[in-house]
């Protein structure tokens, strides 16, 4: 899924931060019910996995699913600012991953909207809830005026901090490989003798926003590059210290202001291009001989 929906922003670029197929239906707000940020719409089941999210950066993927549903199709809710409030807490953000699965939830990426019932999320969750605002048919989830408990809205305050400015060292005889917050691979051309640098710029972190524990956690991750270094400002900033060391970088929606050598991403299936359903992606996949797991499976 991961695969399709950076195939899509790869595709759509700043397309995918609006309604992508159609305009979101029946929306009532711009900002997000303030029950759901503060972990307290009723559900259970919901208001653990937030909390979960808060302590940890994880949320598991049906959650998700039934966290924009309530805020989008029962609280009437714009996707775009409980997503974005979604992925600035979650460790394994992935912006196209966040905003298209939230847009397909919503309707703005799917022919219909997507709902759960308290039945379904009992089932599911191992709960045992009843008497809640979910706990109704799915006929009536689709047409139920908004919940008392999710009218208060709120837009959630998602402040950022980047580590502080340092001077860091460029030996122009060697190459300079670039890391960002989407690619901290320690095995990138491990066997180059390079500069590397992990480049945050803040105006790409001023659009997509990530909390500190984000923010720690991507800088864990970049201690296992070895000899790595830290440069908080622009490309055009750090291309101006790196003089006639020639410039590396990976592929990406938000690298493309880069220059210099790209390289492509890991791939997990060799399939390029946009395709309007995941499954139409996923029937290329398997002419190619790979299943769900990107595993090589044996065709005809």
């Amino acid at each position: 899924w991961r695969d399709y929906w950076q195939q899509i922003w790869k595709v759509k670029g700043e397309a995918i931060n609006k309604d992508l197929k159609r305009p979101q239906p029946d929306v009532r707000n711009q900002e997000m019910p303030e029950a759901l940020l503060n972990a307290n719409s009723g559900i259970e089941a919901i208001d653990l996995a937030i909390r979960s999210l808060y302590d940890t950066g994880y949320m598991h993927n049906h959650i998700r699913m039934y966290v924009a549903a309530v805020a989008c199709n029962i609280g009437g809710s714009h996707w775009k600012v409980p997503a974005q409030w979604m992925y600035y807490y979650l460790l394994d953000g992935d912006w196209a991953s966040n905003a298209l699965s939230w847009q397909w939830v919503a309707g703005s990426n799917a022919s219909k909207k997507y709902v759960a019932n308290q039945n379904n999320i009992n089932k599911y969750c191992k709960t045992h809830q009843n008497g809640t605002f979910l706990d109704t048919s799915y006929p009536e989830l689709f047409s139920m005026d908004i919940p008392n408990v999710l009218r208060p809205l709120t837009s959630p305050d998602l402040i950022l901090h980047l580590p502080q400015r340092q001077e860091i060292v460029i030996d122009e005889s060697r190459p300079t490989y670039l890391y960002n917050w989407y690619n901290v691979d320690p095995h990138w051309d491990t066997e180059v003798d390079a500069n590397r640098v992990l480049l945050l710029e803040p105006q790409i972190f001023e659009d997509y926003p990530i909390s500190d524990k984000s923010m720690k956690f991507m800088l864990s991750l970049a201690r296992n590059i070895s000899n790595i270094q830290i440069f908080v400002g622009s490309f055009s900033d750090l291309q101006a210290l790196t003089g006639s060391s020639t410039l590396h970088y990976k592929e990406h929606p938000l690298n493309t202001h880069y220059t210099g050598t790209q390289h492509l991403r890991d791939w997990l299936f060799p399939v390029e291009g946009y395709y309007p359903s995941f499954f139409a992606f996923y029937k290329k996949c398997k002419k190619h001989g790979y299943d769900f797991e990107g595993k090589n499976i044996k065709i005809g």
